[in-house]
């Protein structure tokens, strides 16, 4: 693997663990490119009140500790709520050469992604939140059968804190950054992707559903190399 060519770290996004990006790591080791994941604290199963909140504040130093711990270039790609910690993370991390958003939340400072989306903040925002009752439609709606009960069965309860903590540093103001639009996505409308697109860079489109990792992998791959071979554009900002 050549370290001089920029490596990638893969951020999950909400409900998932790092398993979700096993068969895109396949695809880009293919390509010869380095990749590494992390395990968000917020995606863990409610086994009661935690000893203290787990959010998305958590997410963004589990993030940068792993940023850390790699060699050389790094453009960080983030899926769905990942996008959230990730435009937290980035600011400041000098390893990292960009950052790529797939059907990803690219928030503003002061944004969460519940204030985002519209959605009540609870009053209680200590708990987790189940996944999807119908996971298979509208995460996975693209995937083939099988490889979708899996990752179903996978999918873990969510830590509201999560939803609710406001981003203070948005990183797509200064590390240069792309948006992957999924244009079949059922989770994430493409019409709210593309006004968080507006604050990418570069933008790209996939003919995917929400979770291109698992339903196009190698197409997936072949997109995530031509981006940081081809250098993303420096931040109009």
């Amino acid at each position: 693997m050549d370290t001089d060519r920029p490596a990638f770290l893969l951020v999950h996004g909400a409900w998932h663990g790092a398993w979700c990006w096993d068969a895109l790591r396949t695809e880009l080791d293919a390509t010869g490119r380095r990749s590494h994941t992390v395990d968000l604290p917020s995606a863990r199963p409610a086994d009661g009140t935690p000893s203290r909140p787990v959010g998305m504040r958590t997410d963004a130093e589990a993030i940068r500790e792993s940023l850390r711990r790699i060699e050389g270039p790094v453009v960080v790609v983030a899926h769905s709520y990942g996008g959230v910690p990730a435009t937290e993370a980035v600011t400041g991390a000098d390893n990292v050469t960009g950052v790529v958003y797939v059907a990803g939340f690219a928030l503003d400072a002061g944004e969460s992604m519940f204030t985002f989306l519209g959605t009540p903040v609870p009053e209680d925002g200590t708990g987790h939140a189940p996944p999807y009752e119908d996971s298979r439609r509208i995460l996975f709606g693209d995937v083939p059968e099988a490889e979708a009960a899996r990752a179903v069965a996978r999918l873990r309860p969510q830590s509201v804190l999560s939803f609710t903590e406001p981003v203070t540093e948005a990183g797509w103001r200064t590390v240069p950054s792309a948006y992957v639009v999924c244009e079949h996505d059922q989770a994430l409308p493409p019409s709210r992707q593309h006004e968080l697109a507006r604050r990418a860079d570069a933008v790209h489109r996939l003919p995917s559903g929400h979770s291109p990792f698992l339903s196009m992998p190698r197409r997936l791959a072949a997109l995530l190399d031509r981006i940081a071979d081809s250098g993303l554009p420096a931040p109009r900002r």
